[in-house]
């Protein structure tokens, strides 16, 4: 009898040492699969391999980095560098085609003027792109315009290749940037972090199998003591569950477990609320930013003209639209739905994506023109989407995480001057957006 008293204990020992094992190992997994890590990947100055890539001479003397940047923002719309023809021409070896450098700097002005004249080559152009009058850029000077032809030359021009990283270039910050990116994702943790909880839950229901079928063969239960009846199994192993089932140490465990449970999934509803990520509303008119911005490389500030002015980027008018979409695609069922507002003289009701609650401030313009901040680094990759979609959280804590590590752009800027030397006495580290006042609460709620 004391030999059976014994093993009961043993057992039931073992069995509250496994139940709070259970319990730690679940509390760490059920805190380590919630958690919401921020996203790193925006931090600035990451650095890459570098690339060495000679720029070809220019013809007209102009600046390529500018003329590229004149032709994004005015002909990239209509035009590719190419010989692949848009809404205009595909201007590679525009420069060989055409009568004289003279002319095409009068062409770009005002090529309304040159057609008006009775020029041969521009009637020639005009009626072959089906008198689709180009815009005039009467402010670009001569030398703009020779950085833009250098800029189309040196797309037409054979690519250097890229050179090796160099050995020490682990020092620059690249590596870093690499080996953020290639941790696991958060859809590999939450599937490794629900294996471990079920085998846990196997193993949970193997030791009291274990358990109840070792009081079964014990030698009380089947009867070796010639004194002690013979217990039917069936009733051996109900009597077994039972008295696992109503163990206060079993019972203790499994009500904490479900109140820690029910708690955390409460406090994590709790924090869900407003978040919408990956929120991707179907749209009135079916605008693909993978087909424009993505395919044709339009850029954002052409249909999203607030971005570099003001708080808001704007949603694009329909006048936009029809900058291109009066000649492109005019039979197009989603096209002629703008026909269709414009007619009826009624907006199109486009549903917003990212929404900010009225209590934070956010300013387009702060950031982008001033910050030099992409818009990729909040929106995620938006030349890819076929259907636009909100990629990152925009929680309190995304933003602050993105203070914390976005350095501020301090070169040639005399402003940051006092306050890069007045830094640089206390830290070492590079100024960072939390080091100008980005963690004051005043700077987002007001």
């Amino acid at each position: 009898m004391q030999v059976n008293q014994d093993h009961k204990s043993f057992v039931m020992s073992r069995l509250g040492k496994f139940c709070g094992a259970f319990a730690l190992a679940t509390t760490l997994l059920v805190n380590g699969g919630q958690v919401n890590a921020q996203d790193s990947s925006a931090a600035q100055g990451g650095g890459g391999p570098a690339v060495a890539a000679a720029a070809p001479a220019a013809g007209g003397g102009g600046d390529v980095a500018k003329g590229k940047e004149l032709f994004t923002n005015n002909c990239q719309q209509c035009h590719n560098t190419s010989e692949v023809a848009l809404v205009g021409p595909g201007l590679k070896g525009v420069r060989q085609r055409t009568p004289s450098a003279d002319w095409l700097h009068k062409w770009i002005r005002n090529s309304s003027a040159v057609v008006a004249s009775g020029d041969a080559y521009a009637v020639k152009i005009y009626n072959q792109y089906n008198k689709v009058q180009m815009s005039s850029f009467p402010n670009l000077t001569d030398k703009d315009i020779d950085g833009i032809l250098d800029y189309i030359d040196s797309e037409s021009a054979p690519k250097a290749a890229v050179a090796a990283t160099p050995a020490g270039g682990a020092a620059s910050g690249g590596t870093t940037t690499a080996a953020a990116s290639s941790g696991p994702s958060e859809l590999f943790t939450l599937v490794l972090v629900a294996l471990l909880v079920v085998m846990l839950l196997v193993l949970g229901v193997l030791f009291v199998i274990v358990n109840i079928l070792s009081k079964a063969v014990s030698p009380q239960a089947v009867g070796l003591d010639s004194t002690t009846p013979t217990v039917p199994l069936v009733q051996r192993l109900r009597e077994g569950l039972t008295n696992t089932v109503s163990n206060s140490t079993v019972r203790s465990v499994a009500i904490w477990l479900f109140l820690f449970v029910a708690t955390k999934m409460s406090i994590d509803g709790l924090y869900s609320i407003g978040i919408q990520q990956g929120y991707a509303p179907k749209q009135p008119i079916a605008y693909s930013h993978k087909l424009h911005a993505g395919q044709y490389k339009i850029d954002c500030n052409y249909c999203h003209t607030g971005v570099n002015k003001g708080k808001s980027a704007t949603i694009p008018a329909a006048n936009i639209c029809m900058n291109c979409h009066g000649v492109i695609k005019k039979e197009s069922p989603e096209i002629q739905k703008i026909y269709a507002a414009i007619e009826n003289n009624q907006p199109i009701e486009w549903i917003r994506v990212h929404n900010l609650p009225d209590l934070a401030y956010f300013n387009h313009a702060q950031h982008v023109n001033v910050g030099n901040v992409q818009c990729q680094s909040c929106h995620g990759e938006i030349q890819k989407m076929e259907v636009v979609e909100q990629r990152s959280s925009l929680t309190m804590g995304w933003c602050i995480d993105c203070h914390r590590k976005t350095e501020v752009n301090t070169k040639d800027n005399a402003y940051y001057d006092k306050l890069v030397a007045l830094h640089r006495k206390e830290s070492r580290e590079p100024l960072k957006v939390a080091n100008i006042g980005g963690l004051e609460c005043s700077k987002c709620h007001y």
